[in-house]
Formats: structure tokens, sequence, C-alpha cells
């Protein structure tokens, strides 16, 4: 049997593993993986057992982000940023959700593990905005997320010149999260996930609904904004 696009896993205790492994598309965002995160979140939004949940990806691949297929749409009018609830996934999740981000991280799918409430970084991990490489201006909510997380000036120039960075590299230019060797990050967010379900559930519920009540607020102007750009920009390249 072939394993699931994306696995949940009880690590006890209140901790709830949620893997992503579509080893064929790298954890790209094709229509399987995109509805198998919805569907994965809301069984957690029901569970009143959990108290922390862990996203992952596998070995050295946290997501490829957004496929050809759906460059491709963009440009055709098929497809938009805002058609996906991606960005909201880990914000709405009523629980704190760590993204244990070993291994790459590249447009979307970077701009995903920084809407956790807790992110850690690979130091030999390439991590990437991407889009304008292929002529389109970010979206998902990275021109909110990415200087909220890394700073105004690093994710401006990650955004403007659309360069890949490794975690040693970002970690270097002084960036406000753990970034360790590979085989640490899964352990560092299990241990910082194990600390935060030692808690009482309804004191985490209240503390994170506080904590990320302005980014709820301004997400969707951010959004909102970010489409307006897709339709005065988008220029179509060619994508292989």
């Amino acid at each position: 049997m072939p394993e699931p696009i994306i696995e949940l896993k009880d690590l006890a205790n209140g901790v709830v593993q949620m893997r992503m492994q579509d080893r064929v598309n790298q954890n790209m965002f094709t229509n399987q993986l995109i509805c198998g995160l919805t569907g994965a979140f809301a069984t957690i939004n029901r569970s009143l057992d959990c108290k922390a949940v862990i996203l992952t990806g596998y070995d050295e691949c946290f997501s490829g982000g957004g496929t050809a297929q759906s460059l491709r749409d963009l440009f055709g009018g098929k497809f938009k940023f805002t058609g996906t609830d991606l960005y909201n996934l880990a914000l709405n999740c009523p629980v704190p959700v760590i993204a244990a981000m070993q291994g790459h991280g590249i447009g979307n799918g970077f701009t995903l593990g920084l809407c956790a409430d807790f992110t850690v970084l690979d130091r030999e991990g390439v991590y990437s905005a991407d889009f304008m490489k292929y002529g389109i201006t970010p979206g998902m909510g990275s021109t909110f997320i990415l200087p909220k997380k890394l700073g105004f000036a690093l994710a401006a120039e990650m955004m403007l010149s659309a360069s890949s960075y490794r975690g040693e590299e970002l970690q270097k230019r002084g960036i406000c999260l753990p970034v360790l060797p590979r085989d640490c990050v899964f352990p560092h967010a299990l241990e910082f996930a194990r600390s935060v379900a030692a808690k009482p559930r309804a004191a985490l519920v209240a503390l994170k609904n506080h904590m990320v009540a302005s980014i709820r607020e301004q997400l969707p102007r951010c959004i909102d904004q970010e489409a307006a750009m897709h339709a005065l920009t988008f220029q179509p390249v060619n994508v292989k």
C-alpha cells in the first residue's frame, strides 16, 4: 500500500506530527497535497486532545511550493492563490503549530513554514521566495509573513532577487528563528512541542488566539493586495 500524502501521527501527551510525504512531487502543492493538508488540519481542529502540532516534510524536503502546472494555470487565469486557504491553515489552527523545516522550502513552501507559530530551520536546507524568478509577484501572504518573521530588509532581498539561501546563511544574517543541523531540527521541534503541550489546552488556545489576532486581521488585506498585483503583472514565461 502506498503511504498517504499526509500522515498524522500521535506522539503522545497532546503532540501530533503532521507529515507531508508526497515524494513523487517533492511536496509541491498539488491538489492532492492541498486537500490532504486541509483535511488533516480539519481533523486537528476537531480534536480536544491535541495541544501542539509539528508540521514536517520528509528526508531533505519540507515543501517544493507551487507546481509548474499551477504556474501555467495562474497565467491562464484558471487558478488564483486566493482559491486555496493554505496560508490560514496553521494560523487558524486553535493550538500552536511548530514547523520543523528539515530540508528545503521553496516559494510557497517556505511561506507555509513561516506561517506556523514557531519555525525551526535546517542549517543545510535551501530556502527561497523565488516568485519573481517566474515573472510573478509573491502570493499566499508572503509579502506580509516574510517581513514579519525575517525582518523587512532580508525579506525584501529574498523576494526581489528570487535568490536561494542556505539556512546557515540566514542564521548569519541574524534571523530570530532557530537554525540547526538537519538531524537536530525535528528533535528540537519535538522538545518545544512537548513543553507547550504540558500546559492546559484552554490556556494555549486563548493565548494563541490573542497572539495571532493582529495577523488574522491584517493578512486578508495583504492577500487582496497581492491578488491585485498579480492582475497587473502576470507575464507568461516558459515553465518546464
